[in-house]
């Protein structure tokens, strides 16, 4: 099971006028613990970020799951309620979940998540949709190994 963890990402960005602003970006992460999910983003972001940039947090975020789409450009967080009934009270009772959409719109992410549950066999109600701040999303790379990883780092290094 993934353990996904929003990292804050502070660095100068250089505007469309020329100025420089400092800007503070969220990016999720999946990694095994917080010092990894650091390590991860660094290494994510320093092909993308010239100049200095610091991890300024690093948060545990509870998904469920993550419904991918390629065509989308927005991450929008699902809140859905899981209908359960207690056998002994015949009580319904609905249980949290959050799941994580990437669309171009609302409409989409509606779309993309209903196509991603329709094999569910709960029942389940939509709580919530809304757009998030994040700007990407960095799943697990299940193949690079250790030595992998820091072959690759020595390379940049010695760059």
């Amino acid at each position: 099971m993934s353990q996904w963890f929003e990292c804050k990402v502070k660095y100068d960005r250089t505007m469309e006028n020329g100025a420089m602003k400092t800007v503070s970006e969220p990016y999720l992460v999946d990694a095994l613990s917080f010092t990894e999910a650091e390590a991860r983003i660094t290494d994510k972001m320093q092909p993308f970020i010239s100049g200095d940039f610091k991890v300024d947090a690093v948060k545990r975020v509870n998904l469920s799951d993550i419904f991918y789409n390629e065509g989308g450009d927005r991450w929008y967080k699902v809140k859905t309620n899981f209908i359960t009934i207690d056998e002994k009270t015949a009580v319904e009772k609905r249980t949290a979940s959050y799941q994580l959409v990437q669309a171009s719109d609302l409409k989409g992410a509606l779309s993309v998540f209903l196509e991603g549950m329709h094999d569910t066999m709960a029942d389940f109600e939509i709580a919530s949709i809304a757009e998030t701040p994040l700007m990407d999303v960095f799943p697990a790379n299940l193949d690079e190994t250790r030595a992998d990883r820091e072959a690759r780092q020595k390379a940049q290094n010695k760059s």
